[in-house]
């Protein structure tokens, strides 16, 4: 890579990871339709690393109550943030689970044009569906055990390309009667342990291959990773009761149908 494929991979990263128009999606993109070489394994952990930051760094203050909470519940101590900080854990074991027997399985036959097409298709017409049937009746503290396994598992599908990990789970929430920031904030405070998670995981494959070929690419990638998150977490959260989710919902089916055109072009 050069810096510039480094900048557009670290950017891509940075603003689809939370956007629900698929982060996997899109980064498979550049390889197979600009024949960009492979971002690599310490690039790939080094913008992971940027995404995580940018996302801990925003819930600073959240986590820290969610943290302390789950804490005092040890003790015996109960509250509304010991719930939630329950339920997030809760939320992350079905994509673990999943991660964990189909990987491999998703690697070999599910990052094709054909297959990101189809999920982004899909998945962005019923992310239309729950958004323009929502009851928005419900708050974040009204969460509950079958809610939080409800989103846990429409996350576990994210592991397939296109479907989006915010998407689904914003997709879930809706579904399930939370309001739109309410959903969202459930489903970025879901992705620090999955993201950390991944991040863990390919940083032990990365240790295991012993060498980095460039880490000023690495550095660089994770931190326009990071600046792009923050922007894009900032401002989604910022304009969602406003715009709602029908401009990504066209841009899922322009993306889609624009993606079977190449499939089917050759």
């Amino acid at each position: 890579m050069d810096f510039f494929q480094a900048a557009m991979l670290a950017l891509i990263q940075g603003l689809t990871e939370f956007l629900p128009i698929s982060s996997s999606a899109h980064l498979i993109l550049p390889s197979q339709l600009l024949g960009w070489p492979d971002q690599g394994l310490a690039f790939d952990v080094g913008v992971h690393v940027g995404t995580l930051a940018a996302v801990v760094f925003y819930f600073r203050r959240d986590l820290t109550a969610l943290i302390g909470a789950w804490l005092a519940s040890l003790a015996g101590r109960r509250s509304t943030e010991a719930a939630l900080a329950w339920y997030l854990a809760l939320a992350t074991v079905p994509a673990v689970l999943a991660g964990f027997f189909l990987n491999d399985l998703i690697e070999h036959y599910a990052r094709s044009i054909l297959v990101i097409a189809g999920t982004t298709l899909i998945f962005g017409v019923l992310l239309w569906y729950a958004d323009s049937r929502r009851t928005e009746s419900r708050r974040l503290d009204t969460l509950g055990l079958r809610d939080a396994v409800t989103i846990g598992l429409a996350q576990a599908l994210a592991l397939i390309p296109g479907t989006s990990r915010s998407g689904i789970t914003i997709t879930a929430g809706l579904m399930l009667g939370l309001e739109r920031q309410a959903a969202a904030r459930f489903s970025f405070l879901l992705s620090i342990p999955i993201i950390l998670g991944a991040g863990l995981f390919k940083g032990m494959d990365l240790y295991k291959a012993g060498s980095v070929e460039s880490w000023e690419l690495v550095g660089f990638g994770a931190l326009l990773a990071a600046v792009s998150a923050w922007v894009c977490i900032t401002l989604f959260l910022s304009w969602l009761n406003r715009i709602g989710m029908l401009p990504f919902v066209i841009y899922r089916l322009a993306l889609g149908v624009a993606l079977l055109g190449v499939y089917f072009a050759g």
